[in-house]
């Protein structure tokens, strides 16, 4: 079973500066309180094949997760896809961004899939991610605009 997610946003920011803040990738503790660490294991500026490792506590417990970066537009397209074999994974994933006034609106959004067991519990994370998306969304709107 696998389900999507998604949050939308405004952030007074220009579409450039949030590009750069989200595509840099190291940013997701700022504003999601599950990443507990995550870097860059790839050499270069971010761009399609970049990979990120990151360590990320649900439920009570850690794992480590890595995303491939798989399309990247500048300034408007983010897309990922999660390597790692956990439990539940995200698919695929990214971020949308457009001009909205002198700010930019910026969707976000995953599409989580369960493995093994994880196909049990896909159905909770789902749910779980989209009651958080508004939330998330606003977190993000929060930090960009710091």
């Amino acid at each position: 079973m696998s389900g999507r997610f998604e949050g939308t946003v405004v952030i007074d920011r220009p579409i450039e500066y949030v590009f750069a803040y989200l595509a840099a990738g190291v940013n997701d503790p700022d504003f999601s309180p599950r990443v507990q660490k995550i870097t860059k294991s790839t050499d270069g500026p971010p761009g399609v094949g970049t990979v990120f490792v990151s360590t990320v506590k649900d439920a009570g417990m850690s794992t480590t997760r890595e995303f491939e970066l798989t399309e990247f537009e500048a300034p408007k397209t983010i897309r990922w896809t999660e390597r790692s074999k956990n439990i539940v994974t995200a698919k695929t994933g990214g971020y949308d961004l457009e001009p909205a006034g002198a700010g930019t609106k910026v969707t976000i959004y995953n599409e989580l899939e369960g493995h093994g067991i994880g196909k049990l519990i896909a159905p909770l994370a789902l749910r779980a991610a989209r009651k958080d998306a508004p939330n998330l969304a606003r977190r993000i709107k929060a930090a960009a605009e710091k």
